[in-house]
This record gives structure tokens, C-alpha cells and sequence, in this order.
């Protein structure tokens, strides 16, 4: 899996048998204003669950342009999980592109 995916790679994997684990690696005031169905705020708390994922895990990490998951996801590759990616655009191109009903901060 690339280091990066687009928001269209993510509605795709959202959509099949085996969904990603959707990780938002913003602050808990940005998660307030808008965040993904399913996404997980990445907290200590998740980060100690980690410890027992299997390292083919998929996993999308996303932030509110995609630089900060884009931190995240090379953070958890080197932390030896293999199947994880950043989204391009983070949440706001989510919301130009797939969700335009979502708020835009």
C-alpha cells in the first residue's frame, strides 16, 4: 500500500468486505467539529490497543489537509504496520470530494 491514498482509494476500501480502521489524528476540538463515521480519535488509550492489532491491520489515517497523518502513517510503519496509509486532502477533501454535506472548518 502507498504512504498515501486518495479520499476516492478510502471510500473504496470503506465500501468492501474488509474495511480500513479510519484513524483521525487531529485534535479532540477539531473531532467536535466534524470527523468520519467510524473513525477512531487517535488517543493514548488507542495508541495502547495498537500493541495488540496484527501488523497487516489496515489502516487509514487522516487529519484536516493530510499532513499531519501523513506523520502519523510513516510513525506507524515504522512501528512495523505494514497495510497503513495516509488520505490525501484529510477530511476537507473528503468533504469537497465525496461528502459535501460534511462541515468545512
Amino acid at each position: 500500500m502507498n504512504l498515501e491514498c486518495t479520499v476516492q482509494d478510502v471510500q473504496a476500501m470503506l465500501n468492501s468486505q474488509h474495511p480500513p480502521l479510519l484513524l483521525d489524528v487531529r485534535t479532540e476540538q477539531e473531532w467536535r467539529i466534524v470527523h468520519l463515521d467510524g473513525a477512531r480519535l487517535l488517543t493514548q488509550e488507542v495508541v495502547d490497543e495498537m500493541a495488540g492489532w496484527a501488523p497487516d491491520t489496515p489502516i487509514v489515517c487522516y487529519c484536516h489537509h493530510g499532513i499531519r497523518s501523513i506523520s502519523a502513517a510513516q510513525y506507524f510503519r515504522q512501528q512495523g504496520f505494514t497495510n497503513v496509509c495516509s488520505m490525501r486532502g484529510g477530511i476537507d477533501g473528503w468533504a469537497r470530494q465525496v461528502d459535501p454535506s460534511l462541515p468545512r472548518y
